[in-house]
């Protein structure tokens, strides 16, 4: 697919319709303080997503922002691994892949598609932003967590 350049990104930056590499993929994970991940974890994901956008970096060719979404192509769709590298930050990146992703969710999907993600506290001003709100009281996000009691969770 060709690369997409958005108004709201830095023009330092293009937006590509593919995965990053694994080492890339494990890295931004890292980089930005999302729970690491095995390169055993990580290897089925790549062709099981339904949609990868990433950010590079046009001088560097570095891989500097990724989000997925994973879906059925009907109603239902899971916003995930959104991360920035830490250096290109505050530059529109994020946003970009976001807005990228849902508009491809809203031209394939049949009306009114069901789309969640999982925010962390950094990323909650900008999904708020883009028109994402909390689902409790109504339902209330949960994990499986065998031999867990009901407990708030920390993410580990």
């Amino acid at each position: 697919m060709l690369p997409v350049t958005l108004l709201s990104m830095d023009r330092r930056y293009l937006l590509k319709h593919d995965a990053p590499d694994i080492d890339d993929y494990l890295r931004l994970r890292a980089d930005t303080g999302l729970t690491p991940k095995t390169a055993e974890q990580a290897e089925p994901i790549f062709e099981n997503s339904w949609l990868w956008v990433r950010a590079i970096e046009k001088d560097s060719g570095q891989t500097v922002g990724m989000g997925r979404a994973i879906g059925d192509s009907g109603w239902c769709f899971l916003i995930a691994d959104m991360a920035t590298d830490p250096a290109h930050q505050r530059l529109g990146i994020g946003r970009a892949i976001l807005e990228e992703l849902l508009s491809a969710i809203h031209s394939a999907a049949p009306d009114n598609p069901y789309i969640v993600l999982l925010a962390d506290a950094p990323g909650l001003p900008l999904y708020q932003s883009m028109g994402f709100v909390e689902t409790a009281p109504h339902s209330i996000g949960m994990r499986y967590a065998p031999g867990k009691s009901f407990e708030k969770d920390t993410g580990a």
